[in-house]
């Protein structure tokens, strides 16, 4: 940890001697956000997830400037393209860092359109995610992940659930000592079982748009149309690893899925959940990965057993994931979801996760950036 703070600190440096006054020689006087787009840039290296296209014919357009122009879009809180393409259109020094060098050269909002596409299907803002998070976090050992999820509204219309003809038989216990049969497996037993891989486990997770019941901080019920983005967030509010599923997936149902893919990326301790997640087979498979669940009790009457005093101090450290959440809706576009289909929206939310993420890295190496105005 101590390498890498020193390595985001000379990082920090050069920006702030080197690149920037040079930049200011070019493009004249940079504004925060400005500065704070060109240190996410620098820290995506985004050049090396979208590739080059070859082939006959007309040559094609950048996509490499397009992906950086919908980065900027995250940061500068523009809710559509046509928005983008406006800031794009006046804002001088923000079209040449995209790498355009006049006005005409930007592309038609079509071709923005078919780019953003493919960048949803090819899942490019994963990837970009995922190579960030190897560079940068891979060998730290990081004290707690915390796993939650969090509401994505939509303008969308909610997929109608069709009942089966025949009800399914209620479901007895099992005492005969057999193992269950697969089909009668729940979602989160076939998890568990160990016979299912991990694509098999988020190809098995709905995630068409439907509506979502979740009760808030008070306790009050909210519903909303849509989706829902799950994360797990490291110490220092740096997120690991997401997934998006379907507004009406239990909590539960994502846990294992989530901790194979933030296992794959980073070395933890502890696993922090809320109630939510309160299953044994839950706490066995944090267990059987090294990890150290402490997970928030339901009450069930005479067999609630609360956390000890030294879990509930430990506890307190998930109360940062809800930061993470509010910056991705509040400075990075995660309210504004103006796409319609799974793909295209977490394609937009990992935007502003990607954002965020370089955002609060660099933040460790002591490169703090002025918030974001809030949108009109």
């Amino acid at each position: 940890m101590t390498s890498l703070l020193q390595l985001l600190s000379s990082f920090g440096v050069i920006l702030q001697e080197r690149l920037f006054p040079a930049l200011e020689q070019e493009l004249g006087t940079l504004s925060p956000l400005h500065e704070q787009f060109v240190a996410v840039l620098a820290m995506l290296e985004l050049e090396g997830s979208v590739g080059t296209r070859y082939g006959r014919g007309r040559r094609g357009h950048d996509r490499v400037k397009i992906a950086r122009a919908f980065v900027a879009k995250a940061i500068f809180q523009l809710p559509t393209t046509r928005a983008l393409l406006d800031r794009l259109a006046c804002d001088h020094p923000l079209r040449r860092l995209c790498g355009w060098e006049t006005a005409a050269a930007v592309p038609d909002e079509t071709v923005f359109s078919r780019a953003f596409a493919r960048f949803a299907a090819t899942e490019l803002a994963q990837r970009a995610h995922q190579a960030l998070i190897q560079r940068t976090q891979s060998k730290r050992l990081v004290g707690h992940i915390v796993r939650d999820s969090s509401a994505i509204e939509v303008r969308q219309k909610a997929q109608r659930k069709t009942l089966p003809a025949v009800p399914a038989p209620k479901s007895r216990p099992n005492r005969s000592g057999k193992p269950k049969p697969w089909e009668k497996m729940t979602r989160l037993e076939r998890q568990c079982s160990g016979k299912m891989t991990l694509p098999q486990m988020l190809v098995e997770l709905p995630q068409a748009c439907d509506a979502g019941c979740k009760n808030n901080s008070r306790g009050n019920k909210s519903v909303w149309v849509g989706f829902k983005l799950h994360l797990d967030v490291a110490d220092g509010h740096i997120p690991i690893s997401s997934v998006l599923t379907s507004a009406s997936v239990h909590d539960s149902q994502v846990a294992v899925p989530l901790a194979l893919l933030t296992a794959q990326r980073v070395t933890n301790c502890y696993d922090l959940m809320d109630s939510a997640y309160d299953s044994s087979p839950i706490r066995e498979h944090s267990r059987g990965l090294g990890h150290v669940p402490i997970i928030e009790p339901q009450k069930r009457g005479v067999n609630f057993v609360p956390l000890s005093p030294h879990q509930r101090v430990r506890f307190r450290e998930r109360t940062t994931i809800e930061r993470v959440f509010s910056r991705l809706k509040d400075e990075f576009g995660g309210r504004f979801v103006r796409v319609r289909g799974a793909a295209k929206v977490m394609a937009h939310l990992m935007f502003g996760l990607l954002a965020l993420t370089a955002d609060q890295i660099l933040r460790l190496g002591g490169m703090p950036f002025p918030k974001a105005p809030a949108p009109s």
